[in-house]
């Protein structure tokens, strides 16, 4: 495999949460006064930080979210995902042919750890990505926005997971399912596959997406193909 590193978004990629997250997230808006559809939320959100939802909310509507907002609206995620999440199907599958073929990967997430953490451990992926975890900050190869001064777009989250794996950005392949992300990896210098598995293709593609795939299935063989425009 021509990668040192594959970084997987978590929400949508790795773990099935978008369709539960943004339909809770939709409801508790519009509960607010701030009238969003489950489409617009995927529109406007998928793929981002809650400080995201903080600045759209204030700037179209000149009112601040309640200060216990983040708190309320995890509260429901969790219960939520502690019910019913699910991983990703066939995301398994391509996390064994990594490891068998010897190909580190991590998570860089928009969301929380605490978020990561409950989503991944709902779906038994945690001890996929807990190797070697130092201190509060969660595991080695799990890394969030938190982690980070801005979150996507920006790369900063992209280029802080290289850092701390030791892997040069050129090197790095991401796996993303929203816009917001694919520009993130697009703006750190790294190869960036869009699942469309929630996402339109032409939203990806004009984000700046390497390749497309639809089923997990599918990105072994992406990864080890040459990259558009490469020699």
């Amino acid at each position: 495999m021509r990668y040192d590193l594959v970084i997987f978004d978590n929400d949508g990629v790795l773990v099935d949460s978008e369709p539960i997250s943004n339909r809770l997230l939709a409801a508790h808006l519009t509960e607010l006064g701030h009238p969003t559809t489950y489409e617009e939320s995927l529109r406007d959100y998928m793929g981002g930080a809650m400080h995201r939802i903080h600045e759209v909310v204030l700037e179209r509507s000149g009112k601040r979210l309640p200060a216990t907002f983040d708190e309320d609206f995890h509260a429901r995620v969790f219960e939520e995902f502690r019910r019913r999440l699910e991983p990703v199907a066939g995301v398994v599958e391509v996390l064994e042919k990594l490891a068998a073929d010897g190909v580190p990967y991590c998570v860089g997430s928009s969301g929380s750890h605490e978020r990561i953490r409950v989503a991944l451990t709902k779906t038994g992926l945690f001890e996929r990505f807990a190797e070697g975890r130092t201190g509060e900050g969660g595991a080695e190869r799990i890394f969030s926005s938190q982690d980070v001064g801005r979150g996507k777009p920006a790369p900063d989250l992209f280029l802080h997971a290289a850092r701390e794996m030791g892997v040069a950005s050129e090197r790095c392949a991401v796996v993303e399912d929203s816009p917001l992300g694919v520009r993130a990896a697009v703006a750190a210098g790294m190869d960036v596959y869009g699942f469309t598995a929630m996402t339109p293709a032409a939203k990806l593609t004009e984000a700046g997406a390497t390749a497309l795939f639809g089923h997990m299935a599918e990105l072994p063989a992406l990864l080890q193909e040459r990259p558009r425009g490469s020699d």
